[in-house]
């Protein structure tokens, strides 16, 4: 049993990887850049980019499962899922979990009219957007200066999101279904900048901003925070930084029933509790201690 990995190089792709080389299986990986995947060895590694779905041909060959994302390079929805989709079913494969992006684009519903048998996986926070976003003004001031310190969010870790997408790969049982990914417990970003702060054994602070210091400080051009959500709404919707800082301000303080509701789907898929964001810390602080002699916390 061959499994093609889309997105093999991505934060929970890697994790794809490598939860079905724990099973024993067959992984085939897709990649814009072959020779930087930097994948364990036994992965056969392939060239190829979603968003065009020409010379993909071989990269289907023989496979009997695919995880596919809906987004190319960046995270624009891709514009060709029912290509993507048809050279799967040409290629005989049986079954497809879908990893889902900030809004669905023409992969989804293909995916719901054909033949696969499919499985949506929808995550909400990465806890790996944390060392994107917070790794780098930890390590130089010891602080995150943004707004809605207390805004909620059950953060998953991407090595939970590669665990379900690879159980449901290999197990029956989860076709036609939409799994809710989150971690295990309802945090606040300035309580996870305390949990990382136990990790470390460092003074980190989480500083609030108010929406218009955010204004002030955010808006100028060339001072956008490293922010996955900027990044995000940047690719999609091309916007200038006081567009995109009043998308931020409105997504951050506008409640989110969804977004914050905890989900057991994690552990009815594999069998176990996912990982707490104090585990995913502690296997991550090296990322946020100082880089120089001086600790600026």
């Amino acid at each position: 049993m061959t499994v093609l990995v889309t997105g093999a190089t991505g934060t929970v792709g890697r994790q794809v990887v490598r939860h079905l080389l724990e099973r024993g299986r067959k992984v085939r990986a897709l990649t814009r850049d072959p020779g930087r995947a930097g994948l364990p060895n036994g992965v056969e590694v392939t060239a190829g980019d979603l968003t065009g779905t020409a010379g993909l041909e071989a990269a289907f060959d023989g496979v009997t499962a695919v995880h596919l994302i809906n987004f190319g390079g960046g995270y624009r929805p891709l514009a060709n899922g029912r290509d993507i989709v048809g050279l799967a079913e040409r290629a005989g494969v049986g079954r497809a979990t879908v990893l889902g992006g900030w809004q669905e684009g023409t992969l989804e519903p293909a995916v719901r009219a054909s033949g696969l048998e499919w499985t949506f996986l929808r995550p909400t926070q990465f806890m790996a957007n944390f060392l994107n976003d917070w790794a780098e003004p930890l390590r130089t001031t010891g602080r995150v200066r943004e707004p809605y310190g207390d805004r909620p969010s059950p953060p998953v870790d991407e090595y939970d999101i590669g665990a379900v997408a690879a159980a449901v790969l290999t197990q029956d049982g989860h076709g036609g279904r939409s799994y809710h990914l989150t971690g295990p417990e309802v945090l606040t970003a300035r309580r996870m900048v305390a949990i990382i702060a136990e990790a470390t054994g460092r003074d980190l602070r989480f500083e609030e901003l108010t929406p218009d210091e955010v204004r002030r400080e955010w808006s100028v051009p060339g001072r956008r925070p490293p922010l996955a959500l900027f990044r995000a709404f940047a690719e999609i919707e091309g916007a200038d930084e006081a567009d995109l800082v009043e998308r931020l301000l409105r997504l951050y303080g506008t409640p989110n029933e969804y977004a914050t509701r905890l989900s057991d789907q994690v552990e009815q898929v594999v069998g176990r509790p996912p990982r707490t964001f104090a585990q995913w810390a502690a296997e991550h602080a090296r990322h946020f201690l100082p880089t120089t002699p001086s600790d600026h916390s």
